[in-house]
């Protein structure tokens, strides 16, 4: 899987197409009222589509982010497709973060299920079981197991990811994206522990999220 990136989310460009044009228009026949309100808008679209470069750390043994927001939540929750209780590091993406998720470790893409669901805040806790969601599981070249689930939230209405099964990525790498407010929670081997806290700001495929004990 190869996704091409010019700074900006290829997704999100016919949203930008169309309020461009109709900014233009409305400008066009002096309904500066109207433009101002879509000109707003314009620059709302394009800071939330904004998809930039990130350096991802080569360190051994660590795994990164897999979203741009604040860590809400660090604790044992049972895996979605694995069955067993794992640590789980919750990142919350509000309308002005980056909404591109990336791959925490490198590996295989082993299996992807979604779930259909609620749109209800994705910062409360059973948005984890009742949202809409898309879990994907992830084999590193060790052999552990790596879920990420990105969850929809109270305005996201659509989850997109790029990975399909069978796809070798490496760390840092994207692999989907949720449009506007939502949630990407990563649980993680065993033998790993977080490196974050609670409230830490956090950076897709750049801020290390855990580290090999």
């Amino acid at each position: 899987m190869h996704k091409p990136s010019i700074g900006l989310s290829l997704e999100g460009l016919p949203f930008i197409f169309l309020t461009a044009i109709a900014t233009l228009t409305f400008a066009i026949i002096d309904c500066w009222f109207m433009a101002t309100l879509l000109l707003v808008a314009l620059f709302f679209i394009l800071n939330f589509f904004r998809d930039p470069e990130r350096v991802v750390p080569q360190n051994p043994g660590v795994a990164v982010s897999p979203a741009d927001g604040k860590v809400i939540k660090i604790e044992t929750m049972r895996d979605p497709l694995t069955g067993e209780d794992r640590t789980a590091i919750c990142v919350f993406m509000n309308v002005f973060n980056v909404h591109v998720n990336r791959m925490p470790v490198a590996g295989r893409i082993a299996r992807i299920s979604y779930f259909g669901g609620k749109f209800i805040n994705a910062s409360f806790d059973k948005a984890s079981v009742d949202n809409e969601r898309n879990a994907v599981l992830v084999e590193d070249a060790d052999g552990r197991s790596w879920t990420m689930v990105q969850i929809a939230g109270l305005i996201a209405r659509r989850i997109i990811c790029w990975a399909e099964e069978g796809d070798t990525l490496a760390r840092g790498q994207r692999f989907g994206l949720i449009k506007f407010g939502s949630r990407v929670d990563l649980y993680v081997p065993t033998d790993y522990v977080p490196t974050v806290r609670i409230g830490e700001q956090v950076f897709a495929g750049q801020s290390i999220l855990a580290r090999k004990n």
